[in-house]
């Protein structure tokens, strides 16, 4: 039965202090032991790890973190980092969702813009430590610490709903990310939108996911599928043997990823489908992806009924725009179509660039309505209101929308290449009619012509007869250049950094 939720402020402590009270025998299972919360070895349940989570704030608040104060999340890539942002939480303080991927200038950066905060960090990050300047080291923890410390029982402390009270940051794509301040009231938004999503689902039974726990889109989740009673797997690691591994142990109902990870899983599915074959429900968010490797998932699903449920969004607006994908739909769909806004949580404009809206069939500005729109840019708010329109929110997409309604995605603003209507359909086109690729990105080259780079699928070999003969139809493209997979620049999601690319490749 669908169900529209209504909105409720939310508290990542309260969250999940309800869900263990509602559901406190679902399980939780991790594929790693996690270095923040050791003692769940690879099982618990909602209830258990509450109780953890409570200790941890307990160790945090003796270790002197006090209300309002900003605590930056700097640890290895897994859901520990969520259960460290809901202790914070209880504190009344403010969790600041940090990659591991970025560099101690950026860390720097951040302690500045933060003013006097902290930092929580293991043995991945712990290198970059050093990097730090020095004054910036003192208020650093290491896991191991806190979890040596005795426990100061102190009550729980609710901020202001409207108030700043969980930080994420941009990709950092085009540069030093940007921190996004997020309050209960623009999350508790989000969550009555990704409830009512999930509402759709007939089964509540196992869900898989491997993404970002620095990323706003982990938080509403998280929240939500625990409020409803969700048992999960959490996977800290994407590689194809660890996958096929817990996939022959596991038996997920839904699983969600990056799109890049499910470019990467494809081998796997494709090889072993029988390992997919109980999954019905698939879904990412972040970036596009590509018709092929959707079919290659859903044409797994024992009972040919498999749902990819594409959305759209921004880490300041949050999900946003919903495309719903099956074996059926897929061959007569144009794959850049994002689909519609959803109910009354969201709806998408295009715009000029001085925020005039334009006719259905022009390409502008994508510009997103949403009633879970991020408060600021913490220390940046200039930077943050440059992309306001009184309600609407400039993505830095370009794209147009169509007689139905339905939003067409072309590129970022900032990718376009002139001779090119959209970069991103040519690489959709390209995965989808070469096996022997694993990623093609179109970037520009000095003289802002499109480059190729391409990276071979384990185990082929670049055909050059099946690339010309696929790009004949298609606008100029350079000689590709060839370039392993993991040494393509790319954010903590997994987007590639396209301005880090050409800077790589062109000392642009």
């Amino acid at each position: 039965m669908f169900t529209i939720y209504e909105h409720e402020p939310l508290h990542l402590f309260k969250n999940y202090e309800k869900a263990s009270i509602d559901f406190p025998n679902t399980k939780i299972y991790l594929d790693k032991v996690l270095s923040a919360f050791t003692e769940f070895g690879l099982e618990t349940t909602y209830k258990e790890s509450l109780s953890l989570i409570q200790k941890r704030a307990f160790q945090l608040a003796t270790l002197g973190i006090k209300p309002r104060e900003k605590v930056m999340v700097y640890k290895s890539s897994a859901v520990d980092s969520y259960w460290l942002a809901c202790a914070i939480s209880y504190l009344g303080a403010i969790p600041v969702m940090t990659s591991a991927h970025l560099p101690a200038t950026v860390i720097d950066t951040f302690f500045d813009r933060l003013e006097d905060a902290w930092l929580i960090y293991d043995d991945e990050t712990k290198d970059k430590l050093h990097l730090l300047n020095e004054k910036n080291k003192e208020k650093a923890l290491s896991v191991k610490k806190i979890q040596e410390q005795i426990e100061t029982k102190t009550p729980l402390i609710t901020l202001n709903p409207n108030e700043i009270s969980y930080m994420t940051h941009t990709s950092g794509t085009t540069g030093i990310p940007k921190l996004i301040a997020h309050s209960a009231n623009s999350m508790g938004w989000r969550t009555a939108f990704q409830k009512s999503i999930f509402s759709k689902m007939e089964e509540k039974d196992l869900l898989a996911f491997h993404i970002s726990p620095v990323h706003s889109r982990f938080n509403i989740g998280m929240s939500s599928l625990m409020n409803l009673g969700f048992p999960y797997l959490a996977i800290k690691d994407p590689s194809i043997k660890n996958i096929e591994t817990l996939l022959q142990q596991f038996k997920p109902i839904g699983i969600e990823t990056h799109p890049n990870n499910f470019v990467q899983w494809a081998t796997l599915a494709k090889k072993r489908p029988e390992l997919f074959e109980n999954t019905r429900y698939y879904h990412s968010t972040f970036d596009a992806i590509n018709k092929e490797t959707m079919a290659t998932f859903l044409k797994t699903n024992r009972k040919k009924n498999g749902i990819y449920l594409q959305i759209y969004g921004q880490s300041e607006c949050g999900p946003a725009i919903v495309r719903k994908h099956t074996l059926e739909s897929l061959p007569g769909i144009n794959i850049r179509n994002m689909g519609v806004g959803f109910e009354h949580f969201t709806k998408a404009r295009i715009a000029t660039n001085d925020g005039t809206p334009l006719p259905t069939n022009t390409p502008g500005n994508i510009q997103l309505f949403s009633k879970g729109r991020a408060l600021t840019y913490f220390k940046e708010d200039a930077r943050f209101q440059e992309n306001v329109y009184d309600e609407w929110w400039d993505t830095g997409d370009f794209g147009m929308m169509n007689d139905n309604g339905e939003l067409l995605l072309h590129d970022r603003q900032v990718d376009l290449v002139e001779t090119l209507e959209s970069t991103l359909a040519i690489e959709d086109y390209l995965l989808d009619h070469l096996a022997f690729l694993e990623e093609v990105v179109i970037i520009r080259d000095n003289h802002g012509y499109p480059q190729p780079i391409v990276a071979i699928a384990d185990g082929e070999q670049f055909q050059d007869e099946l690339w010309f003969k696929a790009i004949e139809n298609l606008p100029h493209l350079n000689e590709p250049i060839i370039m392993e997979y993991k040494k393509i620049p790319r954010t903590a999601t997994m987007k590639v950094q396209r301005r880090a690319l050409e800077q790589l490749l062109f000392n642009k």
